[in-house]
C-alpha cells in the first residue's frame, strides 16, 4: 500500500548545498528577465543597437555643452 514516511534505514535524499542552490536562483531570474524583456520583439538584435544609438546621441547631446544662443535644439531622425 501506499507509504507516506520513508523508511527507517533510509535517509533523507542530500539538499543542494545552500551557494549553488543560491547559484541556480539567480541564474533562473536573469533567465526570465530576458525572457520577459525579449518578449514580443521579433529582431532583439535591432532593437538593442538602437536603444544603444539612442544613449550614445544622447551622451553626446549632454557632453557638448550649452545649447545655442536662442536655447532651442532640434534634431533630426
Amino acid at each position: 500500500m501506499g507509504m507516506c514516511f520513508p523508511c527507517p534505514g533510509e535517509s533523507a535524499p542530500p539538499s543542494p548545498n545552500l551557494e549553488e542552490k543560491r547559484a541556480k536562483l539567480a541564474d533562473a531570474a536573469e533567465r526570465r528577465q530576458k525572457e520577459a524583456a525579449s518578449r514580443g520583439i521579433q529582431d532583439v538584435h535591432s532593437v538593442e543597437e538602437k536603444r544603444k544609438k539612442k544613449e550614445k546621441m544622447e551622451k553626446q547631446i549632454a557632453t557638448s555643452g550649452p545649447p545655442p544662443a536662442g536655447g532651442l535644439r532640434w534634431t533630426v531622425s
